[in-house]
């Protein structure tokens, strides 16, 4: 093991293997004293790379879990988007998802297993993806992503010029999506974009897609769920959250939402809850979670 993560934290590199020849590319992290009682993956959101979710691994190893992070196929150090071309976000929900959690299983075999999922990770996991054996899974930021449904007017805008123009325009041109120069975080293949595209044009999203089964998939989660969200964040409404969480209609469900002011800072957005900023004072309150989730007791 190499040292990447905290002073005396044990973290190494890992490839994980898919139902295909791919890999995934990930990063475990491990408690700095003693070995971890309990383990969580972190699934990550759309085009977001791993390392967005380095600071809250590094914290929940230091309160006793092993974490493993990871980037999906097509992004970050999991290949390039364009050699990734065919991939679908339904792929990355459906195979890559559940590829992370049988690994981590596997490798922690006697521990208990929790989940946290960032926007389409948390997607993921309520269609029941990467469920088996899990006591809990946490979500944040996960929502329909209905453009119509952004209430400010000039981000709904620029989310539809992106997600209708832009992002299909490129998609079907370079057969990936240039998703750093539009903003999106990691490039992305065409399929994920394309798929994107033709949900967020629907009331219900994913829902309203029949080849997606999702109602029924949902419906057999019945483990323990908190669902968080952030009341600055553009995309991702208290109302657009409810369209996931409603759906569980057999898990325990919590929601808790944050304002900046909670974290002491001005903005949090979509992806700060994962920053160090914001996640000094929100990120205990995961912790705590997953940890009475597990059985676990924390540092």
């Amino acid at each position: 093991m190499r040292n990447i993560g905290l002073p005396g934290a044990p973290s190494e590199h890992v490839s994980i293997g898919v139902r295909t020849k791919d890999s995934l590319s990930g990063i475990l992290r491990l408690p700095p004293d003693g070995g971890p009682q309990a383990a969580v993956a972190i699934h990550p959101a759309t085009a977001v790379p791993q390392r967005l979710y380095s600071g809250f691994a590094e914290y929940l190893a230091t309160r006793g879990f092993a974490v493993l992070t990871y980037d999906y196929r097509g992004t970050g150090s999991s290949g390039s988007a364009r050699e990734n071309r065919r991939l679908r976000m339904r792929d990355w929900m459906d195979v890559d998802v559940p590829a992370a959690a049988a690994w981590l299983r596997a490798r922690y075999p006697d521990l208990p297993h929790v989940a946290v999922g960032h926007s389409l990770g948390g997607h993921a996991l309520a269609l029941d993806n990467g469920g088996e054996g899990l006591l809990g899974f946490m979500t944040v930021a996960s929502h329909a992503g209905v453009t119509r449904s952004i209430p400010d007017r000039a981000e709904r805008a620029r989310v539809e010029l992106i997600l209708r123009v832009l992002g299909p325009g490129s998609a079907r041109v370079l057969g990936y999506v240039p998703g750093r120069r539009m903003g999106l975080g990691e490039d992305m293949p065409a399929a994920a974009m394309l798929e994107w595209s033709k949900w967020s044009r629907t009331p219900g999203y994913f829902f309203d897609d029949p080849t997606m089964h999702a109602r029924e998939r949902t419906a057999r989660v019945r483990t323990s769920v908190l669902c968080v969200g952030l009341d600055d964040d553009p995309w991702a409404t208290p109302a657009q959250i409810g369209v996931i969480a409603r759906q569980l209609v057999n898990a325990q469900v919590q929601t808790r939402t944050y304002a900046p002011s909670d974290a002491g800072v001005p903005a949090i957005g979509h992806m700060g809850y994962f920053r160090r900023g914001p996640g000094a004072v929100l990120w205990p309150d995961a912790a705590g979670w997953l940890a009475e989730r597990a059985g676990i007791t924390g540092p």
